[in-house]
């Protein structure tokens, strides 16, 4: 099964068919992650927990928004989240992941930091591996990477909010998590880095992390920014989650502006049309049929 999985999954970045069977290709244009989470915690209050045909339902729905993969998660990591077992965590996750994987045509990912649900998770659908320790909370989950030839998401995250100097500090971090992956084996063409915005930083930490995200780009890897309804939104605006889609909007923007690849969001459909503006005005992207247009 594991050798199946290998060959079926292996080469992330060339291998991967999203939205409208489009062959991945980064740089031509911004790829949505839709979050779908399997929790009675979310903080953002979407939570499905306890029914895998619900979370199916809202995997169609972002496939037919345009979402291009899906990140599904069975633990909370909002501030002062009640942490759960492994064995909690996967009776959550797999009846999800498998109702999803069974009736939706794009990639899915895991979003965890435990080597044996991401092992799970891999052979129940997922093909992605999210982690939101970047490799340090269980350094197992690198071999697991390798060994299933998995995608693998490794983001920047700390206990505390103390930093010498935020971008270079987050860079080195990152680089840690890029050469954790390469040392077990996980090829670098199926990696991404994720700074990690809302973990570890404070609000003004966040913004400058906003402000400076191409600097992350020497780092040469494909970047995924995760914004969606976090709280340094409702500071600056004074809303709740549910009303934080325009802030949303605000950071999607210009976090593609910054050279950002994927981003993971809430809202599927008003962030396609976000990330398509967009990138009419970054990158160069046109729908098809533009030339005809007049």
């Amino acid at each position: 099964m594991t050798g199946d999985l290998v060959s079926s999954q292996h080469c992330f970045l060339t291998g991967l068919t999203v939205s409208g069977g489009e062959r991945l290709a980064w740089g031509k244009r911004t790829y949505v992650m839709g979050i779908i989470n399997v929790t009675p915690d979310s903080f953002s209050g979407d939570g499905v927990s306890g029914d895998a045909s619900a979370a199916a339902e809202q995997a169609i729905r972002f496939q037919e928004e345009g979402a291009d993969l899906i990140d599904v998660g069975a633990e909370s990591t909002r501030p002062g989240h009640q942490p759960v077992s492994e064995a909690e965590e996967m009776a959550r996750l797999l009846p999800a992941l498998e109702a999803i994987s069974a009736r939706v045509s794009i990639p899915v990912s895991v979003d965890t930091w435990k080597s044996a649900v991401a092992r799970a998770a891999l052979g129940h659908g997922a093909s992605i591996i999210n982690d939101v320790w970047g490799l340090k909370a269980d350094p197992l989950m690198a071999e697991v990477a390798a060994e299933y030839g998995a995608g693998l998401i490794v983001m920047h995250n700390q206990s505390g909010h103390s930093y010498n100097d935020l971008i270079p500090d987050i860079a080195a971090g990152l680089s840690e998590s890029v050469d954790m992956a390469l040392s077990a084996g996980v090829p670098r063409e199926n990696l991404v880095i994720d700074p990690g915005f809302g973990f570890g930083k404070t609000a003004d930490h966040n913004l400058e992390l906003l402000k400076s995200l191409h600097q992350l780009k020497d780092l040469g890897l494909p970047l995924l920014v995760g914004t969606s309804r976090k709280s340094t939104i409702g500071r600056i605006l004074g809303l709740p989650p549910e009303q934080r889609v325009e802030g949303t909007a605000a950071t999607v923007a210009i976090a593609i502006a910054g050279g950002t690849d994927i981003v993971r969001v809430h809202d599927v459909g008003e962030m396609v049309r976000v990330c398509r503006m967009t990138d009419a005005i970054v990158r160069g992207w046109r729908p098809d049929g533009w030339e005809a247009a007049t």
